[in-house]
């Protein structure tokens, strides 16, 4: 839901009609079980749920309810600015809904209303709840009010349902758009739940956005250390190939992994070391990788999180059979492992669902090979298509093109980033490179493979915006951060069938 508002926000929708439809929902369920002139305080934190909080105020005053909103913290610090600009249109009423600030422990009232509406903290919370909103939500928990909790009461998990310290317990919980995985296991604090329709459409849920990109990028700890956020075994290249597996490495550098490492026949691994010194080579004996380079790579499989295998490794008979032995001990060492271009080629001949995280990354193609038929015109049908070839693999699998498909056995996303321009060489390992890089860095690999799609074409774009589709793949790889850290600040939307 977190990532559904960004990217509904990224399609057009604007985050003010959104609060205003969840507030008018709150207000529907008051109004449906209390006549007009009854006491409501709405007690309201300084975020999204606040500003829902705000919109419910302002209809139930509208509707003839008695209305009084405690806000948690002061006004100057609401951060949502859609909930600013509610509260702001709550003050322009001259008084008519009294709004007292709650700044400390200390400082809690005693709160009496025929119905008390926790608009206080949403989907987002985690940790223990700290003062003094433990000492509101205690204070919410005492009044004899029928309670209200907007979305999910304060001190639930909205994932898991655990209670972080305490949490409000609610006759009613109005969640919206779609059941939070929490309060079916918090149902001592959510009382009834009702699921309110706030204008999302179903098949937004589909469309990858932004919002998946915040999925998977980590805080990350000041007191971390090398390693903390993930290694990386990169596996490719050929006496003919260098470039490849060298795009898929910077690439996955870009995302904020800690450590990758290259393994390589060793004339490239010299060349590639003079190219960039931020890569660790892996040097193999051999013009082609072979299965005798296994016990050189054993010690770094065994050492990483994920190897990503097949940019630029060609299809020599020893390179295929290779393949099959590195799989089988990935696969032994318990990794994750994505696998695109030859390395899928060669896994087509044996594929075999692994007990593993696996990621394939196919362009059409490659697909075609993977599975002995060509995918359907018709979008839906092409879904579906690789969402059965996910299943049977149990796999994670995007599909690369104009609209890039990624399904796993149950879930599927659309991307509509990237442009022409990315038809160019190498585009197609630095998105591998994404992908094997957020994947390392402790993602989910369906949400590693949605974020990397979105990221790899929205990079693209921008590059395309500075100087048309005359681009490399290294000008991709230098937007990838910026795609990462803050997309919405340079995103031009790239909507379905455009």
């Amino acid at each position: 839901m977190r990532a559904l508002e960004v990217n509904a926000e990224y399609f057009g929708l604007d985050l003010l009609q959104l609060m205003e439809l969840a507030g008018r929902n709150v207000v529907q369920e008051v109004i449906a079980r209390f006549p007009k002139g009854k006491s409501v305080a709405i007690v309201c934190g300084l975020g999204g749920n606040g500003g829902d909080g705000f919109v419910a105020a302002r209809h139930l005053l509208s509707a003839g309810f008695e209305v009084e909103v405690f806000l948690v913290g002061k006004a100057r610090d609401i951060s949502h600015p859609a909930a600013l600009k509610n509260y702001d249109v709550l003050r322009s009423l001259q008084g008519m809904v009294p709004v007292v600030e709650v700044l400390d422990s200390a400082a809690v009232p005693a709160i009496q209303a025929d119905v008390v509406i926790d608009a206080l903290l949403g989907t987002g919370t985690k940790g223990k709840l700290r003062a003094p909103i433990s000492q509101v939500v205690d204070a919410i928990n005492a009044t004899k009010g029928f309670k209200i909790a907007v979305d999910v009461p304060t001190g639930i998990d909205s994932d898991t349902g655990e209670v972080l310290g305490t949490a409000v317990k609610a006759d009613l919980t109005v969640t919206f758009h779609r059941l939070k995985l929490g309060l079916a296991k918090a149902k001592r604090h959510t009382g009834d739940v009702v699921v309110g329709d706030i204008g999302l459409p179903q098949e937004m849920e589909r469309f990858a956005g932004p919002g998946d990109v915040s999925l998977v990028v980590k805080p990350r700890s000041p007191t971390g250390h090398k390693g903390d956020y993930g290694r990386l075994l990169i596996i490719g290249g050929s006496n003919i190939y260098s470039g490849a597996p060298t795009l898929v490495s910077l690439a996955a550098m870009r995302t904020g992994v800690d450590l990758v490492y290259l393994a390589t026949p060793a004339k490239n691994a010299y060349e590639i070391t003079s190219i960039s010194p931020d890569l660790i080579t892996v040097k193999l004996e051999g013009d082609n990788l072979n299965p005798a380079n296994l016990e050189t790579l054993k010690p770094f499989i065994e050492n990483v999180d994920v190897v990503a295998m097949g940019p630029g490794l060609g299809l020599a008979p020893e390179t295929q059979e290779f393949v099959k032995a590195c799989i089988d001990e990935v696969e032994a060492a318990g990794k994750a492992l994505v696998l695109d271009a030859d390395g899928l080629k060669a896994f087509a001949k044996f594929k075999r669902a692994l007990k593993v995280p696996l990621v394939l990354t196919p362009h059409s193609g490659e697909y075609a090979i993977l599975t002995g038929k060509a995918l359907p015109e018709n979008q839906d049908e092409r879904v579906a298509a690789v969402q059965a070839t996910a299943k049977k693999l149990n796999a994670t699998i995007l599909v690369k093109g104009k609209v890039d498909i990624v399904c796993d056995p149950k879930r599927a996303k659309l991307n509509f980033t990237g442009n022409p321009g990315m038809t160019v060489g190498g585009t197609g390992d630095v998105l591998c490179g994404i992908v094997a890089g957020l994947l390392a860095l402790y993602a989910d690999p369906f949400e590693a493979a949605v974020a990397g799609a979105f990221v790899n074409g929205a990079a693209g774009d921008a590059v395309a915006s500075e100087i048309g589709y005359h681009m490399v793949a290294t000008d991709i790889i230098d937007w990838i951060p910026k795609m990462l850290e803050s997309p919405m600040d340079h995103l031009k939307v790239k909507k379905p069938g455009h």
